[in-house]
């Protein structure tokens, strides 16, 4: 085992680094989310003036507002019935050639195109590891297509938090929470909110998306895929724990070792870099 501090798969100079003895890679600090993208984009840049500045503000805007903890769980009961189509991956991944991802500050391509290039930047990064090219390829937005509800964006794509408590200031747009009820009711507005420390992200209810609806059809489908795919999938858009290390205190010890390990950390940069 060794250490190191050089940029590798595009991890940040300066982060410390475990190099085991069987190639993977250990992040002592847990995620870390690269400045570039795998196509040498800039990486979530809300701040860059681009022609889709002022429109993914205004999606965030939308989502903070409305993404409350009683919708998030009637959306969970609703799409946990998982009666809405049996279709294979391909002809799910071929619905999303006409959506453009609204919260995206960097991409304006149709997601189908997002999946493969996400799907093949990890192949040519880490072409062992078939499992994750899988993962990297199901977590698309099926949500948005009306033979899966054609969902408004706001509540299919962007980043994700957990709601039931206190929103963190680490979340993209966090000002507009404060037009969102939940930030009005005292059960929700305490750093623990309606859980206890160590409770566990299973334990957690998230705001509502693709990725908790994706999750689900594993789940239920007893996907053979392996525990982490299960972890990745969920929790890819919560960049409020994988960029600022937020909520950290909601999550078990398994869920520690998950975030922190070398199998999920640098995977989850993997799937980061490659958006």
């Amino acid at each position: 085992m060794s250490e190191t501090n050089n940029n590798i798969n595009g991890v940040e100079s300066g982060e410390r680094v475990i190099e085991e003895s069987n190639g993977s890679l250990n992040l002592d600090g847990g995620f870390v989310v690269p400045g570039m993208n795998a196509f040498g984009l800039s990486f979530r840049d809300y701040e860059k003036e681009s022609e889709r500045k002022a429109s993914v503000e205004d999606f965030y805007r939308t989502n903070h507002i409305n993404q409350t903890y009683n919708f998030a769980k009637k959306k969970k009961e609703e799409y946990g019935k998982l009666n809405r189509m049996e279709m294979s991956i391909w002809e799910c991944c071929e619905l999303l050639n006409e959506f453009i991802d609204e919260s995206d500050p960097d991409l304006d391509e149709p997601q189908i195109e997002h999946l493969l290039q996400t799907a093949e930047a990890i192949r040519r990064d880490y072409p062992d590891e078939d499992w994750l090219h899988l993962t990297a390829l199901i977590h698309g937005k099926v949500l948005l297509h009306p033979s899966f509800g054609g969902e408004p964006q706001w509540c299919v794509v962007g980043d994700t938090f957990p709601l039931g408590c206190a929103f963190d200031p680490s979340i993209v747009h966090h000002q507009y929470f404060e037009e969102n009820p939940d930030d009005r009711n005292p059960a929700y507005r305490t750093r623990i909110g309606i859980y206890s420390d160590g409770c566990g992200l299973d334990n957690v209810t998230m705001s509502w998306g693709h990725d908790e609806y994706m999750y689900l059809v594993m789940k239920e489908n007893k996907t053979t895929l392996p525990p982490e795919a299960h972890f990745i999938v969920r929790f890819h858009s919560f960049y409020a724990m994988h960029r600022a290390g937020a909520y950290k205190y909601l999550m078990n010890e398994e869920i520690r070792r998950c975030s922190s390990g070398s199998m999920c950390s640098t995977n989850m940069i993997c799937i980061a870099k490659a958006r």
